[in-house]
């Protein structure tokens, strides 16, 4: 099941918002090459949305403590985070983008 979230054009490059589906909170990022990834939004060090955070390349960073997560994977590449946060697919259906709220790599 695919839930339609917004049109693609509504995400800037190089920028990540948060979506909430049935109660799962998401960070919707558009990488700096364009890509759309869906990542958990909770940071894994502490209860902090990532959406807030910064893009760069294809890592979202936390702005409260630094640590960065890989957008394919959701892994941190940083400390102090060491858990992943989870992965969800993201498709792009007539310039509309569609998040999977089933963690495609749970954390």
């Amino acid at each position: 099941m695919t839930i339609r979230i917004c049109a693609e054009e509504e995400i800037e490059l190089g920028s990540a918002v948060r979506v909430v589906i049935d109660g799962t909170p998401i960070a919707l990022v558009r990488d700096s090459e364009g890509a759309v990834h869906a990542i958990g939004d909770t940071c894994t060090h502490g209860d902090i949305s990532l959406a807030e955070g910064f893009v760069e390349d294809d890592t979202l960073e936390c702005w409260a403590h630094g640590s960065k997560f890989s957008l394919v994977t959701g892994k941190p590449i940083t400390l102090p985070a060491y858990e992943p946060v989870p992965v969800f697919a993201v498709s792009i259906v007539d310039g509309d983008v569609y998040i999977d709220p089933t963690p495609v790599i749970s954390a």
